[in-house]
């Protein structure tokens, strides 16, 4: 099974190349985490941030492989617990779809992107540069999968 986040930006800094590697590298086999990066819609003085959303949303929405679950980030979303995030990956695996989530820019997501998603997840009601949800997002995932594998790294 595949877990791919699927993410606004390219040409990241390289302390978060480093960490997305990480965690990346950690997992198994049977279980792969992948990155695919969306280009950023240019930004120019006085940008429709509206129409900006909307364009890197719809190449969010395209960059999702076929029979993907879709998990959106949002800060409004729900947030599960690293427990339960574990539970969530369990039934994944299961149901031995992949999961895509999708990460926003620099203004997040669109209304319609979150409504199209499976999911609405908040990895909490603080508002995060996008850059450091990938690395917060692939620990908390390596984090999950090692509890579903009794691997000792998650301490309660």
């Amino acid at each position: 099974m595949d877990l791919t986040v699927i993410a606004v930006g390219t040409r990241m800094s390289p302390w978060v190349q480093e960490g997305w590697t990480e965690y990346a590298r950690r997992f198994s086999r049977g279980l792969a985490l992948r990155l695919k990066e969306i280009p950023m819609a240019r930004r120019a003085r006085n940008a429709d941030v509206a129409a900006l959303q909307k364009t890197e949303c719809n190449a969010l929405e395209s960059a999702v492989p076929a029979g993907h679950r879709v998990i959106a980030l949002d800060e409004r979303g729900t947030q599960w617990s690293t427990e339960e995030l574990a539970g969530q990956l369990e039934r994944w695996m299961r149901d031995e779809h992949g999961v895509s989530f999708l990460v926003g820019g620099p203004d997040g997501l669109t209304d319609d992107c979150r409504k199209a998603a499976d999911n609405v997840w908040a990895l909490g009601r603080l508002v995060l540069p996008h850059p450091l949800v990938r690395v917060i997002l692939a620990e908390q995932l390596y984090r999950a999968w090692t509890i579903t594998q009794n691997h000792p790294y998650h301490r309660k």
